[in-house]
């Protein structure tokens, strides 16, 4: 019961992103809004998709839903996965209970859950919700029975659920600000983004520069835009004085000896101009790049292959890493000597925040959404001007005491996006959309 003896808000959260097996901001965005919802003490409901049958024994859910949690995606789709994808009506759908018993033993797919009351799914609809969207012209709806009072949906999709209030996260705008760094379908994005803004009871978002965008480019009512900000879940150092030796038999790096780029490759993170400021400034201290390769990522990445028959000079002191998880990115980020993030436009910037919190020095952007989030806690460049870019570089290699500044600057910036400040944020959202 809350403190005025009403019973608690039940808060449904979709999992879209949190089936992906490695995980993406929008991941850490649900993973971090379900703690603040746990920690407010409401009931949660988590909402998916995962390719289970619809007729499947009610026993037997659970190790199906496990089972294809984060599995990827079938590089041929069966006729009968087609038709169901095809054959979209426009009345509601209902969704499916998966009892959670204990019986699937807790794996990688279980541990990215986060902690929850009820699990519904219904097969695909991530997808059959877009061909719904585009066919009608109007969201899809689901219906559950005892539906939560709220249906936080973190990420702009087509759906709404019967029987309560539904708010939308809109993260950014880039696809509309920065349209050539983005892949998404312009025209779509921008009639689904409008839906979301006409249909929400509340539009959420995460930063003064998001809300100031979608106010101004779709025209939406400044009472119905909320900012929330986010907070970071990167996992706590361990055991912090044995770092020095997991970063040399794991990765054959030195403490403090390198600098760290980490995040999706692709256009926006700008990763293709740190690559070229860093040849420039020829220091000596290695570059890591810690990402998965995403939309047009060879654009990114064209500076590390062999310029006519030979790699250019320099070239061999960037190291590239794939993947990795959550714990060894942290072990990455703590042991490097500044963090490299001049992206192009962010909408909050998750890697600037975590390197703030890890305390580790930070190279950051004037634009989009990055100056509000750092504050004076970073040094900042213009994204395009690649001579200020290399000189920044060359200071943060150089200058100890600018590292030892900005390092002591980066946690008491953080604070200010903790997952208590999120938590109470949120809690006041949704306590005036219930009783609205």
């Amino acid at each position: 019961m809350s403190d005025d003896g009403a019973a608690p808000l039940r808060i449904g959260i979709d999992g879209y992103n949190l089936a992906l097996p490695q995980g993406t901001g929008v991941a850490t965005y649900g993973r971090n809004l379900a703690a603040a919802v746990r920690s407010l003490g409401y009931p949660i409901d988590l909402v998916f998709g995962v390719t289970i049958p619809r007729k499947a024994d009610a026993a037997l859910r659970e190790s199906l839903f496990f089972g294809q949690l984060g599995a990827d995606a079938p590089a041929r789709l069966s006729l009968r996965r087609k038709l169901r994808r095809w054959r979209v009506h426009p009345l509601a759908h209902e969704l499916i209970a998966v009892p959670v018993t204990g019986r699937a033993l807790a794996a990688d797919g279980a541990d990215r859950l986060p902690a929850f009351d009820r699990l519904y799914n219904l097969s695909e609809i991530f997808d059959v919700c877009a061909r719904h969207f585009r066919r009608y012209g109007r969201f899809m709806t689901l219906r559950m029975p005892d539906p939560p009072a709220i249906m936080h949906w973190t990420y702009p999709l087509p759906l709404r659920l019967a029987g309560a209030r539904n708010l939308y996260t809109l993260h950014d705008l880039v696809p509309l600000r920065l349209p050539g760094a983005s892949l998404e379908d312009k025209r779509y994005y921008d009639m689904l983004v409008r839906a979301c803004v006409a249909r929400a009871d509340q539009i959420v978002t995460v930063s003064e520069r998001s809300r100031d965008d979608i106010i101004a480019l779709l025209d939406a009512d400044p009472a119905r835009v909320t900012n929330c900000y986010q907070s970071s879940d990167m996992p706590a150092l361990r055991d912090p004085a044995a770092l020095p030796d997991r970063l040399r038999r794991l990765f054959d790096l030195d403490m403090r000896g390198y600098f760290l780029f980490f995040g999706a490759i692709e256009p926006k993170k700008n990763l293709g101009r740190v690559i070229q400021a860093y040849l420039e400034a020829d220091v000596a201290t290695p570059l890591v790049i810690v990402g998965k390769e995403a939309w047009h990522a060879e654009r990114e990445l064209k500076l590390l292959g062999a310029a006519h028959g030979r790699r250019l000079p320099g070239a061999e002191r960037i190291r590239r890493i794939d993947y990795v998880p959550r714990a060894l990115l942290t072990d990455l980020l703590h042991g490097a000597r500044a963090a490299l993030f001049p992206a192009l436009y962010e909408g909050f910037g998750l890697p600037a925040l975590e390197a703030l919190a890890a305390g580790v020095p930070l190279l950051s952007s004037t634009t989009g959404a990055l100056p509000e989030i750092n504050g004076a806690a970073a040094l900042a460049v213009d994204p395009y001007d690649m001579d200020a870019m290399v000189a920044a570089i060359r200071r943060l290699d150089g200058d100890a005491a600018l590292r030892a500044e900005l390092a002591a600057a980066g946690p008491a910036r953080a604070a200010h996006f903790s997952q208590a400040a999120f938590a109470d944020r949120i809690g006041q959202l949704y306590r005036q959309v219930a009783t609205r």
